[in-house]
């Protein structure tokens, strides 16, 4: 069996390519078997490691080498409660030993032309932009350093859906902005590999093609279904939509995205300083 091929048929289960002929690799088959933690022993781990991790974080790619990602620890328990009882429904927010938010941050670029006199306007699109994926690369640079280091972790993302709030219990600035928290601790549990969309319909040569998506997605409904089925009692928005009879992936997803999420996150935008030129 190729070295890879394990992993990835417990992370794809779609047939598709194993790896074969590569040679064995021990950090790729840990990203390919990497799993989502929630619950976290009580260890704390060193400020040292967390340290590290955050200097390894910020060695990830930055566009043009603006460097507009920063990265904020949230260490006061009053603030950690704060940003946890606005989301209830996911106590490790608040339980979890180490809090990070990851954000894009526009501001300092601004400031450094500010400082050197020149007309550095850095509220536009690209400067939104450029500055969201330079966070989002830190964290997932962070994610993968810290499970080399036997962490768990679990990324955050509804802090946008009340930016507002996060914002002002971090005190934010103006063209400063969360991305996504990050969870971080020892695994008290082992977590579980998600399973992820049939390659198929995710990866493309030359040109893209989707005119396979419906058979792909009923077929990794119905294998995701059997991995971990989601309960009848978690089924969203029945009253809109009715009870679903087969429940899958694609149709929480559907039910999910027709409910806008973030609705906070352009507004506050557009009064910290974006004007989205």
């Amino acid at each position: 069996m190729p070295a890879f091929a394990e992993a990835i048929e417990r992370r794809f289960g779609d047939g598709g390519p194993s790896g074969e002929g590569a040679a064995d690799n021990e950090f790729i088959r840990r990203v390919l078997s990497r799993k989502t933690v929630r619950r976290y022993s009580d260890v704390i781990p060193s400020d040292g490691l967390l340290d590290l991790l955050v200097a390894a974080a910020l060695s990830t790619s930055a566009k043009s080498d603006f460097q507009q990602a920063s990265i904020l620890r949230v260490t006061d328990a009053t603030q950690r409660a704060a940003i946890g009882k606005l989301f209830p429904s996911m106590p490790w927010i608040g339980a979890s030993p180490v809090f990070f938010v990851f954000l894009g941050d526009a501001r300092r670029l601004q400031r450094i032309g500010e400082l050197r006199g020149k007309p550095v306007r850095n509220g536009t699109l690209e400067g939104f932009f450029n500055a969201s994926v330079d966070a989002a690369l830190a964290m997932q640079t962070m994610i993968l350093c810290a499970e080399s280091a036997g962490l768990g972790v679990c990324p955050i993302s509804v802090l946008r859906n009340e930016v507002d709030k996060v914002a002002d219990i971090l005190g934010l600035p103006a063209l400063v902005f969360p991305v996504a928290g990050l969870c971080l601790g020892y695994p008290q549990s082992e977590g579980y590999v998600s399973l992820r969309l049939p390659r198929e319909i995710t990866t493309h040569r030359d040109r893209y093609d989707d005119s396979a998506l419906a058979a792909a997605i009923d077929g990794y409904d119905r294998r995701r279904d059997a991995v971990h089925a989601i309960p009848r009692e978690q089924q969203r928005s029945n009253a809109e939509f009715g009870e679903a009879d087969f429940y899958g992936w694609s149709e929480d997803k559907a039910r999910q995205a027709a409910k806008a999420e973030g609705a906070a996150f352009p507004p506050y935008l557009r009064s910290h300083g974006f004007s989205f030129d």
